[in-house]
């Protein structure tokens, strides 16, 4: 089968499943012949080898059962940067970059600030944001062995072991212990009503990690842990941030205020949904 061949046949067979299924295929054949896109549009007639064939067939199973495309092949971009990923932290998504690029808008480019990254997962958060502000240094806290894996891999892969750090904890813990202070602790926990799981598209609800998505009864319990844990961590004016669901920016505002945060902001997506909340902690 020529890239043609294939591009056409499975883009409709993925039409049921997802969103984008022509770039899902094109981003499945990237894997399979170690190109970029480019060279897919200029080689549309090219026929892939019996092996690349056999390859893309398992990969495009895989898709079929809802498998989603970041973990099939082992990586996704994020506000420009390349992380590997894979089953056992959730996938970055667009929608955090809103989170980074509100705090890149706040940290001035030769700040020197200590940064806590919350519920890592990849490490995408903090290590954006050391990528793009060169004086601060990260803590990238999570307390499964995944995101410990996958995150100390993208500090390596984007040469940041200078200034990353990887600290295996449930949540503040073990920075309580030591005494530990930042200036910016930031967050995407989870936060998706236990009710909600069942509720979710299959490609997340089958395999992206429930322990990243499941905020408890209500979807707050791990925005009240963290705000409690976080005034003992933060300095002075220090910034405690936010990713929130569409539906929490009152009830989240809300504790956050009544725990001694002031100005607390509200920031939406492109949609125009509630989509980060942050505020500064006075003593």
């Amino acid at each position: 089968m020529t890239i043609r061949d294939i591009i056409v046949r499975y883009s409709k067979e993925l039409e049921e499943i997802s969103s984008t299924p022509r770039l899902d295929v094109e981003t499945l054949l990237q894997k399979v012949l170690n190109v970029d896109r480019l060279y897919i549009l200029l080689n549309l007639d090219k026929s892939l080898s019996k092996e690349e064939e056999n390859l893309f067939n398992k990969f495009i199973e895989e898709r079929l059962n809802n498998r989603p495309i970041a973990y099939i092949v082992g990586n996704r971009e994020f506000m420009g940067l390349d992380f590997y990923v894979q089953e056992g932290v959730l996938i970055p998504r667009g929608d955090t970059e809103i989170l980074v690029e509100e705090l890149l808008s706040i940290i001035n480019e030769d700040e020197e600030l200590n940064i806590c990254d919350l519920c890592s997962g990849s490490g995408a958060i903090g290590i954006s944001l050391a990528m793009n502000r060169k004086n601060i240094k990260v803590d990238e806290i999570d307390n499964y062995d995944i995101p410990e894996k996958v995150t100390k891999s993208n500090i390596v892969k984007h040469g940041l072991e200078n200034r990353v750090k990887f600290i295996k904890s449930n949540l503040l813990e073990e920075v309580i212990k030591v005494g530990k202070k930042y200036d910016i602790i930031v967050s995407n926990p989870p936060y998706i009503k236990a009710c909600e799981i069942e509720g979710l598209m299959d490609d997340v609800k089958l395999y992206e990690p429930h322990v990243a998505l499941d905020g408890g009864e209500d979807g707050l319990i791990f925005y009240r842990r963290i705000i409690e844990e976080s005034r003992l961590t933060l300095n002075e004016n220090g910034i405690l941030a936010f990713e929130i669901g569409h539906d929490q920016g009152l009830d989240v505002r809300i504790l956050m205020e009544e725990a001694g945060f002031s100005n607390v902001k509200l920031v939406k997506d492109l949609a125009g949904l509630d989509r980060v909340l942050l505020g500064y902690f006075k003593y």
